[in-house]
C-alpha cells in the first residue's frame, strides 16, 4: 500500500529534522514525503534538503499562496501520487510503528486519526486530547481530531474539496465533520501514535505567556463559535450567551485573584471570550469548500 505522508512547515527549522528522522525510521517506509512549506522565512529548507538521501522521495513544494496549514495540506495532497494520504506536522515526532499502523488500518477503514502522545515532548503534560480515543465536543456531535494526526483516502479527501483554507481554527474538526456527513466514520487507531509537541520550546516572558495563552484559547473559542454557526441546522449545539454573561466576569475575578499564574483560568477566561465575539460578530460565515473533481476524472466522464 502506498502514503502519501504530508507535512505542513512554516519556520520549523529548530524541530523539522526530528520529524524527518522519525519518517526515514519507519517500520514500513513512505510512498513519498511531501513537505508544503508556507513560506518559511528560516532556514527550514536547509534543515529539509540534509534528508533527502535518507528519504529518496522527498518533495518541497511552495505552498506559501494561503497562511495556513490547510493550505499547505491542500497543496500537498494536490500533488500526492498514491491513493493513501496521512498529514503529520514539522513540529512532532510521529512514533516508528506510525505508519505500519495506517496501513493495516486503510485495509478495512478510509478515514483515520491517530493516537496522540503528550509525555514525551512535554514532560509532566496534563493537557491530553487524543490519548483514549477521539476528540468531541462539550455537546457531543461528530467527533473529530487533530490535523496533525489524520490519514484519509485520497478520493475521500478530494470529495470534500480538502481542508477549509477559509477557516483559521478548529479547520480540523470542520474537516472531520464533513468527512463524516459524506458517509466516512472516523476510526481511531491507537497503534499510530503521533509524538505531539505542545510548543517550540522557545523561550517566553511572564507577559508573553499568558497573552500567548489567552490568544490561543480566545481563536479557540471563535473556531468553536464559527462550527456552531455553519452546523447547528445539523444538529450541532452549543451554550449561548447568557450562560457566558455570568461565566465571563467570575473567570475574569479568578484571574485576577491567581496574578495572572493560572493558565487554566485565563484559558477558560479567552475561550469564553472567543465564543461570545464570533455569536455577536456580523461577520459572515464562510461556506464549506466545494468538490471540484480532478481534471483526470473529467477526461475519462466526457
Amino acid at each position: 500500500m502506498k502514503i502519501s505522508v504530508i507535512v505542513p512547515c512554516f519556520n520549523e527549522a529548530a524541530v523539522i529534522g526530528q520529524q524527518l528522522e522519525a519518517l526515514a525510521k519507519q517500520t514500513v517506509s513512505p510512498y513519498e514525503v511531501i513537505v508544503a512549506d508556507n513560506g518559511s522565512t528560516d532556514s527550514s529548507l536547509a534543515v529539509i534538503e540534509e534528508y533527502r538521501d535518507r528519504l529518496p522521495r522527498l518533495k518541497v513544494i511552495d505552498a506559501a499562496g494561503v497562511k495556513g496549514a490547510s493550505h499547505a495540506r491542500n497543496a500537498g495532497a494536490k500533488v500526492a501520487n498514491s491513493n493513501y494520504l496521512a498529514f503529520c506536522d514539522a513540529d512532532d515526532v510521529v512514533d516508528q510503528g506510525w505508519l505500519e499502523a495506517l496501513e493495516q488500518a486503510f485495509a478495512s477503514h478510509g478515514f483515520l486519526a491517530c493516537r496522540l502522545d503528550n509525555e514525551m515532548l512535554n514532560p509532566g503534560a496534563v493537557n491530553t486530547p487524543q490519548n483514549q480515543g477521539l476528540q468531541n465536543f462539550r455537546t457531543p456531535f461528530y467527533p473529530f481530531a487533530g490535523g496533525c494526526a489524520l490519514a484519509v483516502r485520497k478520493d475521500i479527501h478530494e470529495s470534500v474539496g480538502g481542508f477549509d483554507e477559509a477557516i483559521s481554527h478548529l479547520e480540523d474538526a470542520d474537516y472531520c465533520i464533513r468527512v463524516q456527513m459524506t458517509g466516512h466514520a472516523l476510526t481511531y487507531v491507537p497503534e499510530a501514535v503521533v509524538h505531539y509537541r505542545h510548543g517550540a520550546g522557545t523561550k517566553q516572558s511572564f507577559v508573553e505567556a499568558r497573552q500567548a495563552t489567552y490568544r490561543k484559547a480566545y481563536n479557540w473559542g471563535y473556531g468553536l463559535a464559527t462550527l456552531y454557526l455553519r452546523y447547528r441546522d445539523q444538529g450541532m449545539q452549543l451554550h449561548g450567551l447568557a450562560p457566558r454573561a455570568v461565566l465571563i466576569p467570575l473567570w475574569g475575578l479568578r484571574v485576577l485573584g491567581t496574578g495572572f499564574r493560572s493558565h487554566s483560568s485565563l484559558w477558560r477566561l479567552g475561550w469564553h471570550m472567543g465564543v461570545v465575539d464570533r455569536l455577536l460578530s456580523t461577520a459572515e460565515v464562510p461556506s464549506p469548500p466545494v468538490f471540484t473533481p480532478p481534471v483526470a476524472a473529467l477526461a475519462a466522464r466526457s
